[in-house]
């Protein structure tokens, strides 16, 4: 099957995205203490936009931010779906600009941590940059599981990688935004999930 490489790969099951987060903590806490200052963002607001400047290292404290890139054919692709305790962008610290764009997928707000003085504290503070190497790592794994979903053929499969991920279907009203994060059309993956639903699979 298809998705079979997934399965051997128990860092990629639900439980595992938890540990993740939770592993997370620590760092969140350390950079709680870095010079910053909160955003708030209304729902649809942009956080940066592609090309933009990065001035800040965003901090995700309440809500959700998507993190996206828009194709050729007009649809965008969610690359990160930033919620609490998540950092949005971090290889962003490492660029002059962003190579994508973020936007609040909902009421949200972010601690804005300044770039430059991010970048000075990681080179000073031993426990931190250990800390943000290892969130880093964590973040290659979850790129990596992406990037084999959105390899695979057919919208029947990359459904199959995401289910297999996170476990089950999120609520009917975020259909469009799974459409988006496996990369096919919202119709395309509708008629997948009523094809399952009328043969009771799903």
């Amino acid at each position: 099957m298809a998705i079979a490489p997934l399965d051997r790969h128990a860092c990629h099951s639900l439980k595992q995205r938890y540990m993740i987060e939770i592993m997370s903590l620590p760092l969140i806490a350390l950079l709680d203490h870095l010079e910053g200052h909160d955003i708030e963002f209304v729902a649809g607001a942009p956080v940066f936009h592609l090309g933009d400047p990065v001035r800040f290292i965003h901090v995700v404290r309440s809500g959700v931010v998507h993190l996206v890139r828009h194709q050729d054919n007009g649809t965008a692709l969610i690359l990160q779906r930033a919620g609490p305790n998540s950092i949005l962008a971090e290889a962003s610290l490492y660029s002059a600009s962003y190579h994508c764009a973020a936007q609040a997928e909902v009421a949200a707000v972010t601690w804005a941590i300044p770039r430059g003085g991010l970048l000075t504290r990681i080179e000073e503070d031993t426990e931190l940059a250990i800390a943000w190497a290892r969130h880093l790592a964590h973040e290659v794994q979850q790129a990596r599981l992406q990037s084999e979903i959105l390899c695979l053929k057919t919208v029947a499969a990359r459904l199959d990688a995401w289910v297999s991920w996170h476990g089950s279907l999120p609520a009917r009203g975020h259909w469009s935004t799974l459409a988006r994060e496996v990369g096919v059309s919202p119709e395309a993956l509708y008629r997948e999930i009523a094809w399952r639903r009328k043969r009771d699979t799903i």
